[in-house]
């Protein structure tokens, strides 16, 4: 029953979250108005700017910021114990990650949505601006790189999971001149939609679609990366109603009635047990990983890298990218914010408390290897031998899947068909994802070349020379996907190029984004802070978030830097000089913008930011302390 109470708890607690502290936020803090014109008005265009319902809007934005990351943070960081990834979980997501999601969204929304590292420009100054934006490149090209590779391993791992993801390409675009060209309501395109990606689930990898599957299961990982970033160009370029709108807001629907599977299978496993047994008994469901566990074979030191590896559920600062870049555009209502910003996070947050507890619970109900069935203690230490083994993509992916499948067969569901269920989840949580970075990413070379290329006395939506055409979207979106395929094609380890090794570059430079990742949401709270003190508004519920989310990843970088971390020596003893060179430029960067934040903190408090292109255009908000002056 210690699960099924878990679960409730933590589902009552966000609740209740919501319901307090987010109301507080939004009424109290950021004055959220209904009649406030949003930037998706102003500035329609039919392409990125597009007023949008509330559920489609949070449909894209909740599959947007989860990806994979609430699955394989937690399912690795069971290492150190379930108890302080759950405790992470709770209270970052309530007090941290929703609070720096809802104000990153309400700071775009309020500034033409425009990014965060773009609106740290007036907040704070220009060379704030160009540091953050810099700081944002690096970040996305990354993620780019790394999740085409995550879904060709999920696809090859799980074959039955490839047609039912790509099927969901057409149908989003049908869904999606479904909502253009006709009035009404959801319900009915939701429904048929939402049936036929079970279908395909069900139905998906019988006959000549098996066939398929395991044909394409076989291409290489590079194949795939490519395939996907050819996509992402597509899906960034064209009008966001026609398919990435869409897309995700499908996928929201299939993912998030899978997560009410997954705790209907919760509750009969709890209740009556897991799935039988070839004895036809039904194990118990209970806690099989241990509560704390401070020093895990190979494991690096709980803090600071607890919070480094679960970020997705608590904060990840690749969602102030998405609120900012591409949420705050489609927004039609600024009180939607608090449901967008701080609710999709809680959402996020409880995935991560049902992936804590498939992976430290769900396990012991029973696996499979080696031609037997492990249960109980034994099953979760098969694949939490040490740090090493745990941390690989196929064994974390591999924990929650086979956690939540048994969940689902407690339900009457057969091994193939929960399997598959899962696979789907996890690939298509990766695809929203990598579809939103490539337009996030296309966001940030656009901001770039007006900030580098614009001439004297021109405005900043027209750079000159080679900057125009990284200005259009075109231009941003070719080089976006051209720098996350040359960084794919790098073999690991120094191996002589080839076309079936190629594919994995994104892991050359992979130990940097979890404090990358991690020192941008310090950096959007930075820019929360700055616009909320401007305007002569509390800013003590930030503070220390903002320091925590600072010094964490700056602890993290340093470490693996010098110190190493597990069994892993420093990144210098292995003469990892790229690693190197760009986390301590990545530590300067973030020094540098601290002391510019320091230096300007004491004389803006009241005082707004120069009005200059971009500056806000919504609803009124209370009159600042002081007369508006230029700044920076």
């Amino acid at each position: 029953m210690t699960p099924l109470l878990i679960a409730l708890l933590a589902g009552i607690g966000f609740l209740l979250a919501y319901h307090t502290y987010g109301r507080w936020l939004a009424r109290r803090i950021f004055n959220l108005s209904a009649d406030a014109i949003c930037p998706s008005q102003a500035l329609q265009d039919g392409v990125d700017y597009v007023p949008t319902a509330k559920a489609v809007v949070f449909g894209h934005h909740f599959t947007s910021i989860a990806g994979t990351g609430p699955i394989v943070g937690p399912a690795i960081a069971i290492m150190w114990g379930w108890a302080p990834a759950l405790v992470w979980v709770l209270l970052g997501a309530v007090f941290i990650g929703a609070v720096h999601d809802l104000g990153s969204l309400v700071v775009s929304l309020r500034n033409q949505g425009q990014t965060v590292g773009d609106i740290a420009g007036r907040l704070l100054n220009r060379r704030v601006r160009l540091l953050f934006m810099l700081v944002l490149f690096l970040a996305l090209t990354i993620v780019l790189a790394i999740f085409g590779l995550v879904i060709a391993s999920v696809f090859r791992q799980y074959p039955s999971a490839i047609f039912p993801c790509l099927i969901q390409i057409p149908i989003a675009i049908a869904i999606g001149l479904w909502f253009r060209r006709r009035e009404g309501g959801l319900l009915m395109p939701s429904a048929l939609a939402l049936a036929t990606m079970y279908l395909t689930v069900i139905y998906g990898n019988t006959g000549i679609l098996g066939e398929w599957n395991r044909a394409m299961a076989g291409w290489s990982s590079f194949t795939w990366v490519l395939l996907l970033l050819a996509y992402s160009y597509v899906a960034s370029v064209l009008p966001v109603w026609l398919l990435l709108q869409p897309r995700d807001y499908i996928n929201s629907l299939q993912l998030i009635s899978a997560l009410g599977l997954i705790i209907l299978g919760l509750t009969v496993a709890a209740l009556a047990g897991g799935p039988p047994l070839p004895d036809g008994a039904r194990p118990e469901l209970t806690l099989v990983a241990p509560a704390v566990n401070w020093h895990p074979s190979g494991a690096p030191a709980i803090i600071p890298f607890l919070f480094i590896t679960v970020a997705c559920g608590a904060i990840s600062g690749f969602h102030c990218l998405v609120s900012s870049g591409t949420s705050s555009k489609q927004l039609r209502r600024e009180p939607d914010a608090r449901l967008v910003g701080y609710g999709a996070m809680l959402l996020e947050g409880f995935l991560a408390v049902l992936v804590i507890l498939a992976c430290a619970a769900g396990l012991g109900l029973g696996i499979t290897q080696g031609g037997s069935i492990l249960t109980g203690h034994e099953a979760w230490a098969s694949r939490y031998t040490d740090w090493a083994a745990a941390g690989a993509l196929a064994r974390k992916v591999g924990a929650f899947v086979d956690g939540a499948a048994n969940f689902l067969r407690a339900l009457g569901f057969s091994a193939n068909a929960a399997t598959a269920i899962m696979g789907v989840l996890v690939a298509s949580f990766a695809g929203t994802t990598m579809d939103t970075a490539c337009r996030l990413q296309r966001y940030v070379i656009q901001e770039l070349a007006r900030t580098l290329g614009r001439p004297e006395r021109d405005n900043r939506r027209h750079p000159a020379g080679v900057w125009a055409l990284l200005g259009n979207r075109h231009g941003a979106t070719l080089l976006a996907v051209v720098t996350a395929a040359l960084l794919a094609a790098v073999p690991p380890g120094g191996q002589a190029w080839a076309w079936e090794n190629a594919g994995k570059g994104g892991l050359i430079l992979w130990p940097l984004f979890g404090a990358t990742n991690q020192l941008l949401g310090g950096l959007a709270f930075l820019v929360v802070v700055f616009y909320l003190w401007r305007r002569g508004k509390p800013v003590w519920f930030i503070l220390l978030p903002m320091a925590f989310m600072l010094l964490m990843p700056l602890w993290a970088m340093l470490a693996q830097c010098f110190l190493g971390s597990g069994d892993m020596p420093s990144w210098i003893s292995q003469r990892k000089w790229l690693l190197v060179g760009i986390s301590l430029a990545t530590v300067a960067l973030e020094v540098w913008m601290i002391i510019e934040a320091v230096r300007l903190f004491p004389r803006t408090r009241g005082v707004l930011e120069s009005a200059e292109a971009g500056s806000e255009r919504t609803g009124p908000e209370p009159p600042p302390t002081a007369v508006a002056r230029t700044t920076g």
